[in-house]
Protein backbone atom coordinates (compact mmCIF):
# COMPACT_ATOMS: atom_id res chain seq x y z
CA UNK A 1 0.00 0.00 0.00
CA UNK A 2 0.98 3.17 -1.22
CA UNK A 3 0.59 6.15 1.73
CA UNK A 4 0.22 9.62 0.74
CA UNK A 5 0.38 12.27 3.12
CA UNK A 6 -2.50 14.83 3.24
CA UNK A 7 -1.62 17.56 6.13
CA UNK A 8 -3.82 19.94 4.22
CA UNK A 9 -0.90 21.88 2.51
CA UNK A 10 0.53 19.67 0.19
CA UNK A 11 0.14 19.92 -3.33
CA UNK A 12 -1.96 17.13 -3.21
CA UNK A 13 -3.93 17.36 -6.48
CA UNK A 14 -1.67 17.54 -8.90
CA UNK A 15 0.47 14.49 -7.22
CA UNK A 16 -2.74 12.19 -7.14
CA UNK A 17 -3.35 12.97 -10.71
CA UNK A 18 0.62 11.70 -11.82
CA UNK A 19 -0.10 8.67 -9.18
CA UNK A 20 -3.42 7.55 -11.05
CA UNK A 21 -1.73 8.23 -14.43
CA UNK A 22 0.79 5.94 -13.50
CA UNK A 23 -2.10 3.08 -12.75
CA UNK A 24 -1.16 3.05 -9.16
CA UNK A 25 -4.27 1.15 -7.45
CA UNK A 26 -3.37 0.25 -3.87
CA UNK A 27 -3.42 3.96 -2.61
CA UNK A 28 -4.44 5.46 0.95
CA UNK A 29 -4.70 9.43 1.57
CA UNK A 30 -3.30 9.43 5.14
CA UNK A 31 -4.53 12.09 7.51
CA UNK A 32 -4.42 10.08 11.07
CA UNK A 33 -1.53 8.32 12.49
CA UNK A 34 -3.22 4.93 12.54
CA UNK A 35 -3.47 4.88 8.29
CA UNK A 36 -0.45 5.20 8.05
CA UNK A 37 -0.06 1.71 9.45
CA UNK A 38 0.53 -1.33 6.81
CA UNK A 39 2.61 1.53 4.19
CA UNK A 40 4.87 0.13 2.13
CA UNK A 41 5.94 3.36 0.62
CA UNK A 42 4.91 7.12 1.96
CA UNK A 43 4.94 9.81 -0.17
CA UNK A 44 4.77 13.66 1.36
CA UNK A 45 4.18 15.86 -0.78
CA UNK A 46 4.61 19.59 0.09
CA UNK A 47 3.64 23.57 -0.61
CA UNK A 48 3.96 25.88 1.70
CA UNK A 49 5.74 27.29 4.34
CA UNK A 50 7.84 24.98 6.43
CA UNK A 51 7.20 26.05 9.96
CA UNK A 52 3.42 26.21 9.05
CA UNK A 53 3.70 22.88 7.35
CA UNK A 54 5.77 20.97 11.03
CA UNK A 55 2.75 22.61 12.88
CA UNK A 56 -0.12 20.95 11.10
CA UNK A 57 1.83 17.49 10.33
CA UNK A 58 2.47 17.90 14.91
CA UNK A 59 -1.47 18.67 14.89
CA UNK A 60 -2.46 15.55 13.05
CA UNK A 61 -0.13 13.35 15.14
CA UNK A 62 2.11 12.93 12.34
CA UNK A 63 5.18 13.45 13.36
CA UNK A 64 5.98 10.55 15.23
CA UNK A 65 4.53 7.38 13.28
CA UNK A 66 6.23 8.87 10.13
CA UNK A 67 9.58 9.02 12.41
CA UNK A 68 8.92 5.21 13.25
CA UNK A 69 7.93 4.27 9.83
CA UNK A 70 10.97 5.34 8.22
CA UNK A 71 13.02 3.81 10.71
CA UNK A 72 11.91 0.81 10.20
CA UNK A 73 12.83 0.89 6.48
CA UNK A 74 9.45 2.12 4.61
CA UNK A 75 10.87 3.77 1.75
CA UNK A 76 9.60 7.60 1.38
CA UNK A 77 9.25 10.39 -1.08
CA UNK A 78 9.64 13.81 0.20
CA UNK A 79 8.59 16.36 -2.69
CA UNK A 80 9.82 19.93 -1.89
CA UNK A 81 8.68 20.89 1.26
CA UNK A 82 8.04 17.25 2.01
CA UNK A 83 12.12 17.17 1.48
CA UNK A 84 12.66 20.35 3.31
CA UNK A 85 11.12 18.83 6.63
CA UNK A 86 13.61 16.34 6.38
CA UNK A 87 16.01 18.40 7.91
CA UNK A 88 16.79 19.63 11.33
CA UNK A 89 15.84 23.18 11.40
CA UNK A 90 14.21 25.67 8.75
CA UNK A 91 14.72 29.04 8.73
CA UNK A 92 10.99 30.17 6.88
CA UNK A 93 9.52 32.79 8.76
CA UNK A 94 11.54 32.36 12.11
CA UNK A 95 13.59 29.44 12.75
CA UNK A 96 11.45 26.03 12.78
CA UNK A 97 12.19 22.40 14.08
CA UNK A 98 12.27 20.14 11.41
CA UNK A 99 11.74 16.08 11.18
CA UNK A 100 15.71 15.61 12.15
CA UNK A 101 16.01 12.75 9.71
CA UNK A 102 18.69 14.49 7.81
CA UNK A 103 21.40 16.42 9.28
CA UNK A 104 21.50 20.29 8.05
CA UNK A 105 19.07 23.71 7.47
CA UNK A 106 16.57 24.82 4.88
CA UNK A 107 18.02 28.43 4.25
CA UNK A 108 16.69 31.05 1.81
CA UNK A 109 18.35 32.47 -1.37
CA UNK A 110 20.28 35.18 -1.17
CA UNK A 111 19.45 38.39 -2.58
CA UNK A 112 20.28 38.28 -6.87
CA UNK A 113 21.16 40.91 -8.59
CA UNK A 114 20.36 39.39 -11.89
CA UNK A 115 17.25 36.63 -10.84
CA UNK A 116 14.38 36.17 -9.04
CA UNK A 117 13.51 34.74 -6.19
CA UNK A 118 11.53 32.15 -5.30
CA UNK A 119 13.21 30.33 -8.18
CA UNK A 120 10.72 28.93 -10.59
CA UNK A 121 10.93 27.34 -13.66
CA UNK A 122 12.98 24.45 -15.11
CA UNK A 123 16.30 23.73 -14.56
CA UNK A 124 19.04 20.40 -15.31
CA UNK A 125 19.77 18.59 -12.54
CA UNK A 126 23.93 18.28 -12.00
CA UNK A 127 24.04 14.08 -11.62
CA UNK A 128 26.63 13.45 -8.74
CA UNK A 129 25.89 9.72 -7.93
CA UNK A 130 23.74 6.82 -8.50
CA UNK A 131 20.03 6.17 -7.41
CA UNK A 132 17.56 3.57 -8.27
CA UNK A 133 15.03 6.60 -8.49
CA UNK A 134 17.19 7.92 -11.95
CA UNK A 135 16.99 4.54 -13.73
CA UNK A 136 16.39 4.97 -17.45
CA UNK A 137 17.00 8.80 -17.55
CA UNK A 138 19.44 10.38 -19.84
CA UNK A 139 22.53 12.72 -19.18
CA UNK A 140 20.13 15.79 -19.78
CA UNK A 141 17.29 16.36 -17.34
CA UNK A 142 15.06 19.18 -16.78
CA UNK A 143 13.06 19.24 -13.78
CA UNK A 144 10.55 21.70 -12.68
CA UNK A 145 11.34 24.16 -9.47
CA UNK A 146 9.07 26.50 -7.24
CA UNK A 147 10.51 27.43 -3.82
CA UNK A 148 12.48 30.61 -2.19
CA UNK A 149 14.20 28.16 -0.15
CA UNK A 150 16.60 25.30 -0.40
CA UNK A 151 18.12 22.42 1.72
CA UNK A 152 21.73 22.63 2.80
CA UNK A 153 22.73 18.96 4.03
CA UNK A 154 25.51 18.67 6.60
CA UNK A 155 26.39 15.57 4.97
CA UNK A 156 26.95 16.21 1.13
CA UNK A 157 27.25 12.70 0.37
CA UNK A 158 23.44 12.24 0.74
CA UNK A 159 23.33 14.73 -2.46
CA UNK A 160 22.16 12.95 -5.36
CA UNK A 161 22.08 15.96 -8.03
CA UNK A 162 22.24 19.56 -7.51
CA UNK A 163 21.07 22.49 -9.53
CA UNK A 164 22.76 25.74 -10.16
CA UNK A 165 20.69 29.13 -9.16
CA UNK A 166 22.89 32.11 -8.11
CA UNK A 167 24.29 28.98 -5.39
CA UNK A 168 24.47 25.33 -5.92
CA UNK A 169 21.75 23.58 -4.08
CA UNK A 170 20.73 20.58 -3.34
CA UNK A 171 17.96 19.20 -5.73
CA UNK A 172 17.63 15.51 -4.95
CA UNK A 173 18.74 13.98 -1.55
CA UNK A 174 18.74 10.07 -0.56
CA UNK A 175 19.93 7.82 2.35
CA UNK A 176 19.12 4.80 2.62
CA UNK A 177 15.23 4.14 2.42
CA UNK A 178 14.73 8.12 2.02
CA UNK A 179 14.17 10.15 -0.89
CA UNK A 180 13.78 13.71 -1.11
CA UNK A 181 13.33 16.45 -4.23
CA UNK A 182 13.29 20.03 -4.37
CA UNK A 183 11.28 19.94 -7.66
CA UNK A 184 8.31 18.92 -8.29
CA UNK A 185 8.01 15.25 -10.40
CA UNK A 186 4.48 15.69 -10.65
CA UNK A 187 4.84 18.70 -12.74
CA UNK A 188 8.38 17.50 -14.44
CA UNK A 189 6.22 16.15 -17.41
CA UNK A 190 7.95 12.72 -18.82
CA UNK A 191 11.09 12.94 -16.58
CA UNK A 192 9.06 13.37 -13.81
CA UNK A 193 6.79 10.59 -13.79
CA UNK A 194 9.85 7.75 -14.64
CA UNK A 195 10.99 9.44 -11.38
CA UNK A 196 7.85 8.89 -9.55
CA UNK A 197 7.60 5.26 -11.59
CA UNK A 198 10.91 4.47 -10.00
CA UNK A 199 9.89 5.15 -6.38
CA UNK A 200 7.06 2.99 -6.98
CA UNK A 201 9.30 -0.02 -7.91
CA UNK A 202 11.67 -0.08 -5.14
Amino acid sequence: MLAVIDYGAGNLRSVLHALKHLSVADMRLVQRPDQLQGAEKIILPGVGAFGACMAQMRKQDLVEPLRDALAAGVPYLGICVGMQMLFELGEEMGEHAGLGILGGRVVRFPHFADRKVPHMGWNQLNIRRKSDLLHGLGKENFVYFVHSYYCAPTDGDIVVASVEYGVEFAAFVQSGNIYGVQFHPEKSQNIGLRILSNFLRI
